[in-house]
Formats: structure tokens, C-alpha cells, sequence
């Protein structure tokens, strides 16, 4: 696949940090190729934040995080749903979809899987599927909400992808606890999905829709 095909990227991240854990290290390939990628986060889940830290704390780790995988500051788009609630806003966010995808032409849409069972993941990638159906759409792979996920693309990876990924998620320090947000849980993962197409290093996608 020739990544100078796509020119225009549109990452959706229900909740900040979901675009940089299911396809971070792509997403800095893609920039590296020449490609402009746009990061859409819908919620700062002010509501979900630690009481020792700011409550929107992750706005400020969002700027940060995209910075190390080269994300312009100015592609970062942040809209302030409140975490858990998407549900009953999905005509809102159908129409800054829609907006969005007017405003920026996209060859390309990352989101997450359609059977994602987090209730707002699963609305970003039904409205995300909805708005953008004539477009190339890959879902990413979040493991610990995905019961089960199709291995159907395979992005492969430097140590220099890699690693950007692991700076940006770094700079989520509200979110060091949780069990996945370490080193070694990330470059296991690539290297479990790089096992599987001969590679050192990959992520994987689900193609929800190909075009060419």
C-alpha cells in the first residue's frame, strides 16, 4: 500500500489518548510519509480524572502527547462531550462529523471498532461510520474493550514509530495507572502483531471499508 495515497488523515478519539493507543505509532508513519492527520477528541472525561490531578488535565496531556507524534497543534480539534454520555448525543456528534468531513476531504479515517463495547466508543464508530461511508475507514484495536477483532491490516513499524508511540502516552501521567498505559504492555502488543506478519513491529486494523 502506498501511504502518499493518503494525503488527508482523520484520527477519532472518543476520549483523549484512545487515537494514540490504537494507532499512534501509524499515525507518526503516516505523518513521516507526508500524510496530514487531523486528531479529533470528543471528551477531556473531565468527570473520570483522579481527584489528585486538575480536572482537565488531559487537555493539556493531549497537546503534549500529539506533539511527540509530530500532530501539528493546529489539527488538534477537542470538543467537550461529557465522558459516558455520547449515547444520548449522537445527532450532535453526527453533525460536527459531518462538518469535519467537509472541512478537511479526508482519504483516510481511523476509529474504533463497531464492536467496541465501551458506550462511547461504540457511538464514534457507528456515527463515525455513518458520516464517513464513502471514505477509507480502519478501525483501531483497543484490547481491553475489544471482545473480539479482526487482524485484517497490518501497519508495519520502526523502533522510531514505536517509540514516538511510547513519548505520547507518556505524557499521560493522569492515566499512568491503568494497566495497559506502560512500555512494555505497548511494545508487547507490537511485537504480538508484528509476530504475525513476520515483522518486528506492527499495528493492526479491522477494514471497515477500502476503496480503490
Amino acid at each position: 500500500m502506498n501511504l502518499s495515497n493518503f494525503k488527508r488523515v482523520i484520527v477519532l478519539a472518543p476520549h483523549t489518548d484512545d487515537g494514540e493507543f490504537g494507532c499512534g505509532a501509524t499515525i507518526s508513519k503516516l505523518i513521516e510519509s507526508g500524510s496530514e492527520v487531523y486528531y479529533v477528541a470528543f471528551s477531556a472525561c473531565e468527570q473520570s480524572v483522579l481527584p489528585q490531578f486538575p480536572k482537565d488535565i488531559l487537555i493539556s496531556e493531549v497537546k503534549s502527547a500529539t506533539k511527540k507524534i509530530d500532530i501539528p497543534s493546529s489539527n488538534l480539534i477537542l470538543h467537550n462531550y461529557e465522558v459516558r454520555t455520547f449515547n444520548f448525543r449522537r445527532q450532535e456528534i453526527l453533525e460536527d462529523l459531518v462538518k469535519l468531513r467537509a472541512q478537511v476531504k479526508p482519504d483516510l479515517i481511523f476509529m474504533p471498532a463497531l464492536g467496541d463495547v465501551h458506550q462511547d466508543h461504540a457511538t464514534i464508530a457507528q456515527e463515525g461510520l455513518r458520516a464517513f461511508k464513502f471514505s477509507n475507514i480502519l478501525c483501531y484495536e483497543v484490547p481491553w474493550n475489544n471482545l473480539s477483532f479482526n487482524t485484517t491490516c497490518f501497519s508495519i513499524l520502526s523502533e522510531v514509530h514505536i517509540q514516538k508511540k511510547i513519548d505520547a502516552l507518556g505524557e499521560y501521567k493522569s492515566q499512568a495507572h491503568r494497566t495497559y498505559a506502560n512500555e512494555e504492555f505497548i511494545r508487547s502488543l507490537a511485537r504480538v502483531r508484528g509476530v504475525q506478519v513476520n515483522e518486528k513491529y506492527a499495528e493492526v486494523f479491522d477494514i471497515l471499508r477500502f476503496i480503490f
